[in-house]
């Protein structure tokens, strides 16, 4: 029976000296939850874990995208989309695009996420041409101005090759690199970083009933799975992300459930990125109809991702999430950027 090991990540003054840093990160821990199909999880000290384990979750994350992971980055969403469920249509315009991108990046972003295609609930599918005309030509325009790397959010092999042409460095799959055959093999031909994202279904139609045997146990068996699809096709393990996917085929109990648990994804040796800024749930549990509204329960979330050790956080809000990353900074480690 396969057993899952879970850091308990700290973020306490008062570090112990037998504590072990989690991922090369921020985050230290002594313990581990231990998690296996049908039993109750049992708590074991990190004396106890087998070595191979011990190593992916101690083991420094190289850079990715030029980007260090020994501290976190916040990646600014910048949808060039009539209808994605936040932002569909303000930034369809190259100038627009353009300006919104500078305007991230002075609020702290340090990545650019460009997406073409809405994945929220329901969404339909958008032809190839149409998407590439949407996402590369923002690219080639951004690209040269900016001095942080661009993700292209795209399951479509010809999309990204068009962005990678453009000036994008990662590539961003919510399919987890199973929509498109070609689309894993380009980056590694092109020896571009990816992330790899769970999703249960189409965005069409994910939502409709998902269901899972245990939800945090059935998306790190997925996520082990595709990176070791990619390591096989030449991509090293120090070069891909990978990302729970909330929201996408997950109900409100699944989101929490993953949220609660996410740093598992550590065992799996990769960094971790989390996209929850302004999703469904936060507006259900927060009583935030209006996705604007949702800024609060995002910052929640985000920082709690981020106490878990998490490297890459998605948002939508970039210098509400700098500042609130600032000031948990300030408070854990006593380390203030006041911009000087």
């Amino acid at each position: 029976m396969k057993t899952y090991y879970r850091p308990i990540p700290q973020t306490d003054a008062a570090r112990p000296p037998e504590a072990l840093t989690l991922a090369g990160g921020w985050c230290w821990f002594t313990h581990v939850e231990c998690l296996t199909r049908g039993k109750a999880p049992r708590i074991a000290g990190v004396a106890d874990l087998p070595q191979e384990a011990l190593m992916h979750l101690i083991g420094t994350r190289a850079d990715v995208a030029g980007l260090p992971m020994a501290t976190p980055q916040i990646m600014g969403i910048l949808n060039v989309t009539p209808d994605s469920f936040s932002d569909g249509g303000q930034f369809n315009g190259l100038d627009q695009a353009v300006d919104r991108t500078q305007a991230m990046i002075d609020q702290g972003a340090t990545i650019i996420d460009v997406g073409g295609e809405s994945t929220r609930p329901g969404s339909g599918y958008v032809e190839v041409e149409a998407e590439i005309e949407r996402t590369a030509p923002v690219i080639a325009a951004v690209a040269p101005k900016i001095d942080v790397p661009i993700s292209i959010d795209t399951r479509k092999a010809p999309v990204a090759a068009a962005a990678l042409a453009a000036g994008a460095t990662l590539v961003n799959d919510v399919s987890g690199f199973t929509f498109d055959a070609e689309l894993g093999p380009l980056a590694a031909a092109k020896g571009a970083p990816v992330c790899i994202m769970h999703a249960q279904g189409d965005p069409a139609n994910m939502q409709d009933d998902p269901s899972y045997d245990d939800v945090l146990l059935d998306v790190y068996d997925f996520l082990e799975a595709q990176v070791s699809q990619l390591e096989a096709l030449g991509l090293s393990r120090g070069q891909i992300v990978v990302d729970p996917g909330i929201g996408f085929g997950k109900t409100l109990t699944h989101n929490l459930a993953l949220l609660a648990r996410i740093s598992l994804f550590h065992s799996l040796g990769c960094p971790i990125l989390l996209g929850a800024s302004r999703k469904r749930f936060i507006g259900t549990i927060g009583n935030a109809p209006d996705t604007q509204d949702r800024v609060p329960g995002s910052l929640a979330v985000a920082m709690e991702g981020i106490a878990q050790g998490i490297q890459f956080v998605r948002v939508h809000d970039v210098a509400e999430t700098k500042q609130a990353f600032d000031l948990w900074q300030a408070v854990t480690t006593g380390v203030v950027n006041d911009g000087t």
